[in-house]
């Protein structure tokens, strides 16, 4: 059973999600949250497994919201909703330690399968529009003179897992991956996996952001 946490000011929408949640035998909801610090406070206390989380809301807001709840180092993955499909909430939505997002106009099959996707610790973003959110957005990216060498944070990876995030990070799905090096999809997804679990990454869109906060590659 998921248990998802509803965070939205406007009754009626929350109303709508219950219903369409309530309506899965699969998913349950765990509570309402009408702010951002609200939405904070139950996450804290209910420890749901998923988070539909409205980026505007009075006070604290979604993105606040988000990055509070994936500082906090708990198991609860938050899926952003967003009015349109490529615009700066999404963006910072998922710089904030978000696992994915969705249009809120998304048919109710769509959302239940990002919520289901997210709960199973999979991003809720095609590897293509994660690419270009990054680069549409470049000017929120980290700033600052041009470093000496590499970053210290990528020596814990291998010169195989570099290339493969870097992959990752250009928009490759792991079939072009394997295709592309000469490596069978299991391994993609092997190294795809020493690459989370080293970086500290909690799924496949943070591990682009870390790509390009360590500039290993860059927008453009």
């Amino acid at each position: 059973m998921t248990s998802v946490l509803i965070a939205d000011d406007h009754a009626l929408q929350r109303l709508g999600f219950r219903m369409l949640l309530e309506s899965q035998g699969d998913m349950a909801v765990a509570g309402e949250a009408g702010g951002g610090a609200e939405a904070v406070r139950l996450v804290a206390e209910l420890r749901p497994d998923v988070v539909l989380m409205d980026v505007r809301m009075p006070g604290l807001d979604g993105i606040e919201a988000t990055r509070r709840i994936a500082a906090s180092g708990g198991r609860t993955r938050v899926l952003i909703l967003t009015t349109f499909d490529l615009d700066e909430y999404a963006f910072a939505g998922l710089r904030a330690g978000a696992s994915g997002f969705l249009v809120k106009d998304a048919l109710p099959d769509e959302l239940l399968a990002g919520i289901r996707a997210v709960a199973s610790g999979e991003a809720v973003v095609a590897p293509a529009l994660t690419r270009r959110l990054i680069e549409r957005y470049a000017h929120l990216l980290p700033a600052g003179a041009e470093p000496a060498g590499p970053d210290p944070r990528l020596d814990v990876l291998t010169d195989r897992e570099r290339e493969v995030l870097r992959a990752v990070a250009l928009g490759w799905t792991n079939g072009e991956i394997a295709e592309r090096m000469h490596l069978a999809e299991s391994t993609v997804k092997t190294h795809i996996g020493r690459i989370l679990g080293k970086t500290g990454a909690r799924d496949r869109v943070q591990a682009v952001i870390f790509a390009y906060d360590t500039r290993l590659v860059r927008p453009g």
